[in-house]
């Protein structure tokens, strides 16, 4: 009985110590971002949801959440808030909804087939939150706290494309389209690393 608590201690520490390590790369990985041509400069790319989505894949969707949570955490010591954590929050929604599907599908079957669907899925399901968290939250919260109208955010991205013309079509064109990219490049990555790294991960 000792030996199986010990054992089970060790391996909880070891999901523990992975899931802080791969917290804060994430939250390293999120400082590097860069705009993209079709959605206005505070949509940025960032590649933090690769090692969330390596450890929901070798850890499982449960950690994968924890995972996410602990990047939310460290970014929000280390850069503040402007939202009263509300748009931390929703990032972290955002985030789940693609890390935990892709995560829950690859665990059922470990193959490269089911990663293949849980990706898809993931950034189907990303696409799908990020498009409704925006449009009832956090335009409009961003709207109020700094003080521009929503119509504000439309003309900035109708200068980029001109079939934005109200709040549905800036969803529409911009943030759907930016997810949807994020989550294809993430996918990409970890389809061509994580083979690589899976004896690390599992260790």
């Amino acid at each position: 009985m000792k030996s199986d608590v010990t054992i089970n201690q060790k391996v909880n520490t070891k999901v523990i110590t992975k899931v802080g390590i791969l917290g804060a790369v994430a939250t390293v990985l999120m400082l590097l971002e860069f705009p993209l041509w079709f959605a206005p400069n505070f949509y940025e790319l960032d590649f933090s949801e690769v090692p969330v989505l390596l450890g929901a894949f070798a850890l499982g969707p449960a950690a994968g959440a924890m995972i996410e949570l602990v990047k939310i955490l460290i970014n929000f010591v280390v850069n503040g808030t402007d939202t009263g954590g509300v748009g931390e929050f929703a990032n972290f929604l955002i985030g789940c909804a693609f890390i935990v599907p892709a995560g829950y599908i690859y665990k059922r079957n470990k193959s490269l087939k089911t990663a293949v669907l849980g990706l898809v899925a993931g950034t189907i399901t990303l696409a799908g939150a990020g498009a409704l968290l925006n449009y009832y939250l956090l335009l409009p919260l961003f709207s109020k706290i700094y003080g521009y109208p929503i119509q504000a955010f439309i003309d900035m991205g109708n200068a980029l494309n001109p079939a934005i013309t109200d709040l549905k079509t800036f969803v529409l064109y911009a943030v759907v389209p930016f997810n949807l990219l994020k989550g294809i490049a993430v996918s990409a990555i970890v389809i061509l690393i994580y083979k690589k790294l899976s004896p690390i991960l599992h260790r």
